[in-house]
């Protein structure tokens, strides 16, 4: 009889392998780039990530910054979403932050693929720093 509690962790292959648990969330309201950044925040780390930027592209173009650390997006670490368009990456975070690079405010959308590894397994903090958003 073993006494090891085995459990998956970050090095756990499978963990990646196998279809994601499902996390959606839309019609967020993204604050201005004078603001602070909206933070979504996963339960469990991340398979895979999708941020759309949901202003329709017939309206006034919006663009939408993303990044893994508030430092990121509210300095030069982020990507940029113009109306209607989509990110799709697979990362391992359990947050993303989400804000306008405008002085208007837009809005989002963010669908992921957990795995079963919780987030408190992810111990690195992203800073911001060394191009990491």
């Amino acid at each position: 009889m073993s006494i090891y509690n085995y459990k998956v962790g970050l090095g756990h292959v499978g963990s990646y392998e196998v279809s994601g648990i499902p996390y959606m969330t839309s019609s967020l309201a993204v604050p201005v780039n004078s603001g602070d950044p909206l933070e979504i925040s996963f339960d469990h780390v991340s398979r895979f990530v999708v941020v759309t930027n949901t202003l329709p592209s017939y309206e006034p173009n919006v663009p939408l910054r993303f990044g893994f650390s508030e430092n990121g997006v509210k300095g030069t670490n982020y990507a940029v979403l113009n109306n209607g368009e989509t990110f799709e990456g697979e990362f391992r975070v359990i947050r993303v932050y989400l804000l306008s690079d405008s002085t208007l405010p837009c809005s989002a959308s963010v669908v992921a693929g957990l795995t079963g590894i919780e987030a408190k397994e992810l111990l690195t903090n992203w800073s911001g720093s060394n191009g990491v958003g």
